[in-house]
């Protein structure tokens, strides 16, 4: 486990308000944790930006009854299927069926896929959860 070091810093009493707001409404034990997962979520947007390898949910909702869709959806999925780990897909009803494609790859091409995932006639709604591969948090929680 890392080394815990202890800092100081300044901000304004109205940020400071601000912030004790937050760690209180996020139900955080301490304002350490809450800071320590704000500069986390600052390094993953970060790997994003730089197009890293990331990993992600592109979750899908669609009418199955659409005219040729899961042939759509299929075609797509294979022509990525190098960024495809695994896809789950279930029958929310007699028309309706949500599909969770999980997925590693460089941040772009993750972005690029869930945008043609969503584009075809028949998708209600589309959505794209993206994470870190979680090496740089690792080794940085291991220094």
């Amino acid at each position: 486990m890392s080394e815990l070091v202890r800092l100081s810093f300044s901000i304004e009493q109205s940020l400071l308000n601000q912030l004790e707001q937050l760690v209180k409404n996020s139900h955080y034990e301490n304002r350490s944790e809450f800071i320590r997962d704000l500069i986390r979520g600052k390094v993953v947007s970060l790997e994003w930006e730089r197009n890293e390898e990331a990993l992600g949910t592109i979750t899908l909702l669609y009418d199955h009854h659409s005219r040729l869709l899961s042939e759509k959806l299929i075609e797509l999925q294979h022509q990525c299927h190098g960024l495809i780990l695994a896809t789950t897909h279930i029958h929310l009803d007699e028309h309706l069926c949500a599909e969770m494609i999980m997925v590693k790859g460089p941040a772009s091409s993750i972005r690029e896929l869930a945008n043609l995932l969503q584009q075809p006639k028949g998708v209600l709604h589309a959505t794209l959860s993206m994470t870190s591969t979680g090496r740089q948090l690792f080794h940085a929680h291991e220094k």
